[in-house]
């Protein structure tokens, strides 16, 4: 994303077509839009309410001197449709990775103001307690990245891909929250950033990005790591190649909202069958956009704030996909 000081980049959304039309392609609803305009957010499930922390808000006189970075948390709550605020991060930070484990949102590197540049990256990680509503900092990430992906397995906290300014990340550095140790395991073998990370079926998958920085060279590669044998092997790819994106994982699958290009923002909803190695077009995001966050709720899947033009644009929405065979609450 380019810095929010000077013109933003305008660009047409990308068209999608509606695909497989005789399939049940699952369905959207708009849920309370979020207080804050923002986007390269991060965006978590903590003992069933969503959070989204941090990213870039839009530019005004309150946020100039912080280059629009901000620290805000904004908690929402799916059972009242209502947001409230929480104790904000120690320092404001966009492009950051976020994981659960224990009953705490994690936050791992990101980007951060320094002088004149926001694009600062970092190797912190902070926890928040939800019971206390306060975060504290902890062991720090042995490589300093943003723009990098985290997912949890088993409890611990796989930080995967990212990039430093300078060139892209293949470190895969695990956290154990449990014993505030990191460890790393087998490198990612497309080093890339603005990708996204999701575990399903004891499995772990790095999914499209973008190579150095730059949403002119998307990538449509899937790369799956098994933690009982350290070792990554390519599945099939995205469909659709972008990054700035997205993922959530309902039922065994993987769905991958939005990103950006350099024809513009995405509206893509693609859908990841591990069991069978396929992909499945999915109902369109009503909004295209990227530098968004998502989180899944009673199966149903979140998908709030980000861009809806490449580089510094912002959005307050929060759009709700529904996907097939899960229509109204679960059980």
């Amino acid at each position: 994303m380019p810095i929010l000081v000077g013109p933003f980049l305008i660009a047409l959304p990308v068209s999608s077509e509606s695909a497989q039309p005789d399939q049940d392609q699952g369905t959207w609803h708009t849920a309370a839009p979020t207080p804050m305009k923002r986007t390269e957010v991060a965006a978590a499930m903590v003992d069933e309410k969503i959070y989204v922390v941090g990213g870039f808000e839009k530019p005004g006189l309150g946020n100039i001197l912080n280059f629009a970075i901000t620290p805000a948390v904004e908690v929402y709550d799916p059972t009242t449709d209502r947001w409230t605020s929480k104790a904000p991060l120690p320092v404001g930070l966009h492009h950051v990775g976020s994981g659960v484990a224990g009953g705490r949102l994690y936050i791992i590197g990101g980007y951060s103001k320094s002088g004149l540049s926001v694009w600062n990256p970092v190797a912190t990680v902070y926890a928040y307690d939800p019971a206390t509503d306060s975060w504290t900092e902890h062991a720090s990430m042995p490589t300093a990245r943003g723009a990098l992906s985290v997912t949890e397995h088993e409890g611990m906290l796989y930080a995967i891909g990212g990039y430093d300014r300078k060139s892209n990340n293949a470190q895969v550095e695990v956290y154990d929250p449990a014993r505030n140790q990191w460890t790393s395991v087998a490198s990612l073998p497309t080093p890339r950033d603005h990708l996204a990370t999701a575990t399903a079926a004891g499995k772990i998958y790095a999914i499209g990005g973008r190579l150095d920085g730059d949403y002119s060279r998307n990538l449509p590669i899937v790369e799956m790591y098994d933690p009982v044998t350290n070792q990554w092997s390519r599945v099939a790819d995205l469909p659709t190649a972008r990054s700035g994106i997205t993922a959530a994982v309902v039922e065994g699958k993987i769905y991958v909202f939005g990103g950006e290009g350099a024809a513009g923002t995405f509206n893509e909803n693609e859908a990841y069958d591990p069991a069978r190695d396929t992909w499945q077009r999915m109902a369109p995001m009503p909004a295209a956009r990227h530098g968004l966050g998502s989180a899944v709720w009673q199966k149903h899947i979140y998908v709030i704030g980000g861009g809806p033009t490449p580089g510094g644009s912002f959005s307050d929405l929060n759009e709700v996909f529904t996907p097939p065979k899960s229509n109204g609450k679960a059980d």
